[in-house]
């Protein structure tokens, strides 16, 4: 036991002197990365600020901002479906004390099954005014009922609470039974997210889009006023709910709950939340969350939360603060209100009061109190039989046949694209990897050399103006000689693990030059482990959400590493005038596809355990590391194999 307790002792200590011996870098900070993408968010939010303050000075500026905001937060919506018969039918009624449930099913899109329930007065004279109510996280969705609901509709409000995408009758990820096949719905809108995002929308989108079709619904009914709409939510809910009032201008009144706060802050802090609640590109636009309410002003709008939430409270104050201060210049102070509960993530019977009193105001024109909610707990509550649209309806499309149909209508366009020239090609790239077709001059740094068995190991730091320093590892063995050719080798795992199973098996034993590199936010630069929630099932999910939120997207940011090292390897002195072939495995594949076609200087690459193609992610979207391999909108131009296409012949799989 002693000696087994040794050995491992020593192989702890030899792999800790080894990732020593094979770091690049001068430095090291685990946050360094991440520190990095956040001084472009505040650069980008920075500008908004001023833009909001310059607006402020006069009413006809905050007009104008409010425009301006609107049309760059449309120009990132990416296209939506069109608005078509909603095919809209009632399955069920439920009379209950002061009101009516009737369980609705509608098309929000051809064989886009929504199901909700709609709240109504018992007794109608005339027209009433409507809400919707967006669900938090869970994965019942609207459940057996919303209590909020049965309040509003027996104090005169109709309230009609939808599924979104992914919750309740909506999953996308089931067995044949109907069964979940993630941990949960937060799980399921991480996974999803990406099909969209690929074809240039959102999760968060689509969830808009759902919700703006159900306000059609409730306009096709006579006893609804149609300008008397209100929206509120909490939580996943308040997100929606926020999209909701930015977009649709027929939402007259919204409350947004759990959700409202500075997305500065929030990714600074705690970093990004689950798939549905960002749209990429957001900062790039210069979109943060109080523009969203900014962009209704001025219409009632409340904040609900509570003091200990995990909603960063600071970032809710200084973000509300800017709402007041597009409200005090539109003369409407009055119609804006903030309220903390002492709570942390959740609505008590304070903040439902608040809730009520607010769209009893608005929505009402009444500041009498609401009646309490009646006694009643739904049963039977579910608007399909089976449980699920997606299992119940022949025609249902799930998320998967929703973007494999929207990928297929362009197949001519990324037939075209591979037709094009060399440059067109390069300048489509380079605008989807968000990157300059021309970059700033690499600066290699020696940061160490060492010896070992028959090889000598020289240590640089790649630095390019702009970018995050790359480190890299230059093995040359002794008996390289004129001929011998470079072997970029590129770990999923990290070079210093690919350099001690090198050391291990020998593999340089024919002169091959080994240059091996950890690309930023691997290996040397990887974010904390723990600061990435298992549930997102994506190991740098902290990082590639920011990137794609400030607009430069993980993958481009890397084939710009990528690039660097070709540089290295062509103007430094060790290295210059070889043949350099590429070995890659895992996140470095896509990136490895995309630099092959803007540089050929890369004369082979061979890839290994890694996505191959997009499209396998739109029918499959259960896999590992994805928002990594993602681009905005791309695959509206090209997928993956058409960049081995382009490669002729010098992209090969290995496995």
């Amino acid at each position: 036991m002693r000696k087994s307790l040794l050995t491992l002792c020593c192989l702890s200590v030899s792999l800790v002197l080894w990732s020593q011996n094979s770091q690049g870098l001068r430095f090291r900070q685990p946050l360094s990365y991440h520190q990095y993408l956040m001084r472009e968010l505040h650069r980008q939010t920075e500008d908004r600020n001023q833009a909001l303050e310059e607006a402020a000075r006069s009413k006809a500026g905050m007009q104008q901002y409010i425009r301006d905001a609107r049309q760059r937060f449309e120009s990132i919506i990416g296209e939506l479906p069109a608005r078509g018969d909603l095919q809209a039918r009632v399955t069920g009624r439920y009379e209950g004390p002061g009101f009516v449930m009737e369980k609705i099913v509608f098309q929000s899109a051809p064989g886009r099954y929504v199901t909700a329930h709609l709240f109504l007065p018992a007794e109608i004279k005339g027209q009433v005014p409507a809400c919707i109510e967006m669900c938090g996280h869970g994965l019942t969705g609207k459940g057996n009922g919303s209590g909020m609901a049965v309040r509003m509709a027996v104090n005169g409000i109709a309230v009609m609470v939808v599924d979104p995408l992914s919750q309740g009758e909506r999953l996308q990820l089931i067995d044949k039974q109907g069964q979940a096949l993630t941990r949960g719905v937060t799980t399921e809108h991480t996974l999803v997210n990406p099909a969209f995002v690929l074809l240039g929308s959102s999760l968060a989108a689509q969830e808009y889009f759902d919700n703006s079709r159900s306000i059609d619904y409730l306009l096709t009914r006579p006893e609804i006023d149609a300008k008397k709409i209100g929206a509120y939510g909490f939580s996943g809910g308040g997100t929606q709910a926020a999209y909701l009032m930015a977009l649709d201008d027929r939402v007259q009144c919204t409350c947004v709950g759990l959700f409202f706060s500075s997305r500065e802050r929030t990714l600074e802090l705690i970093g990004p939340s689950d798939g549905c609640q960002q749209i990429p590109y957001e900062s790039t636009v210069g979109i943060e969350i109080a523009d969203m309410a900014i962009m209704a002003a001025p219409k009632p709008f409340i904040v609900l939360d509570g003091e200990y939430d995990f909603v960063d409270h600071w970032g809710a104050l200084q973000s509300f603060k800017d709402v007041e201060k597009c409200y005090q210049v539109l003369g409407h102070p009055e119609r804006i209100r903030q309220y903390y509960a002492q709570d942390g993530h959740a609505a008590p019977a304070d903040v439902q009061n608040e809730l009520y009193a607010w769209f009893g105001r608005w929505l009402k024109g009444s500041d009498q109190a609401f009646r309490p909610e009646p006694v009643w707990r739904g049963e039977n509550m579910l608007c399909t039989k089976s449980g699920q649209v997606n299992l119940e309806y022949p025609d249902a499309q799930s998320t998967m046949d929703m973007t494999l149909a929207e990928m297929e209508s362009y197949a001519p366009r990324r037939a075209a694209f591979v037709r094009q020239d060399p440059a067109s090609v390069k300048k489509t790239l380079c605008h989807y990897l968000a990157i300059d077709e021309q970059l700033p001059d690499i600066e290699a740094i020696p940061t160490g050399r060492s010896q070992g068995r028959g090889y000598t190991d020289y240590r640089f730091q790649l630095n390019r103006p702009g970018e995050m320093p790359l480190p890299c590892v230059v093995r040359i063995p002794e008996n390289a000689g004129p001929q011998s050719k470079i072997q970029v080798q590129l770990c999923d795992q990290g070079k210093a693990w690919y350099l001690e199973e090198t050391d291990r098996y020998d593999f340089v034993s024919d002169g091959t030059i080994i240059v091996a590199a950890d690309f930023r936010g691997l290996g040397e630069t990887a974010d904390p482990y723990h600061l990435n929630l298992l549930k997102y099932w994506n190991k740098d999910y902290r990082i590639s959400a920011s990137s794609l939120h400030i607009g430069r997207p993980l993958l481009g940011q890397r084939v710009i590493d990528m690039l660097s090292l070709l540089d290295f390897c062509s103007n430094h002195e060790l290295l210059q005038g070889r043949r350099i072939e590429v070995t890659a495995d895992g996140v470095y594949g896509p990136v490895v596809c995309h630099a092959a076609v803007l540089d050929e200087r890369i004369v082979r690459a061979t890839l290994s355990r890694t996505l191959r193609s997009w499209r396998s992610y739109l029918e499959n979207p259960m896999q590992h590391d994805m928002l990594a391999n993602v681009l905005f909108g791309a695959l509206k131009d090209y997928d993956l194999p058409d960049l081995v296409r382009l490669s002729r012949g010098r992209i090969t799989y290995g496995d």
